[in-house]
């Protein structure tokens, strides 16, 4: 995969789509004690396993592209992102190392070599264990339905800007996980990611996090 689409790739898992009319989301009063619980969440949060599905929604295309996978996540600094389908790819971040599998084809990229890799990793792995939060590169606002709070977060850097509009992260009433991660590009482009079938702080093999 050439490097500017896999950068692509990256930004697009981080995330936002719009939300359905039906769900009616309204500025939380108590930003304060959600604020409490998504740090809360952050820290007894060890470990992550999970299906996903990935829709985009291209402004090229008149069909939505719909991919299938497992996610894993393990701190502090672990992430598997395997997709089943309807093709077989793997992106799996090490620490500093990020390596790409895609059919038998390996390559391996140092993230310390690359500031845009670490951005994106930093990104990805603050919006996976909720410590977004601490972030000063985004301007963020509370909202929540009868069904899950949603923080919405605008770049306030310019060059994360050229790239992303705005990226919605919505967790479940009890702050126990992030359940879905939207993106909205300035094009327009629209992807979601949602969640399924979490396990969270359960044992992840090791041999999840390296590929050879």
């Amino acid at each position: 995969m050439h490097i500017r689409n896999f950068i692509v790739l990256i930004s697009l898992i981080i995330c936002s789509s719009f939300v359905s009319a039906q769900s009616v989301f309204k500025p939380v009063k108590d930003t304060v004690s959600l604020k409490a619980k998504i740090d809360n969440m952050s820290k007894v949060t060890n470990s992550i396993e999970s299906d996903f599905t990935q829709v985009k929604d291209l402004s090229m295309l008149s069909e939505k592209i719909t991919s299938k996978g497992h996610f894993y996540f393990q701190k502090k600094n672990n992430l598997r992102w395997e997709y089943t389908s309807p093709y077989k790819y793997i992106i799996v971040i090490n620490q500093d190392k990020i390596f790409i599998k895609d059919e038998n084809k390996l390559k391996k990229y140092d993230m310390n070599s690359n500031k845009v890799f670490k951005e994106i990793n930093d990104i990805m792995i603050s919006c996976v264990n909720g410590d977004i939060l601490k972030s000063n590169k985004f301007k963020i606002s509370f909202f929540e339905n009868d069904t899950y709070y949603k923080l919405e977060l605008i770049p306030a850097m310019k060059g994360m800007k050229e790239s992303l509009k705005k990226i919605n992260m919505y967790f479940d009433k009890n702050v126990t996980s992030v359940v879905k991660l939207e993106m909205l590009e300035p094009s327009d482009d629209i992807t979601t990611l949602d969640f399924s079938n979490k396990k969270l702080n359960g044992t992840i093999a090791i041999e999840k996090f390296m590929l050879k």
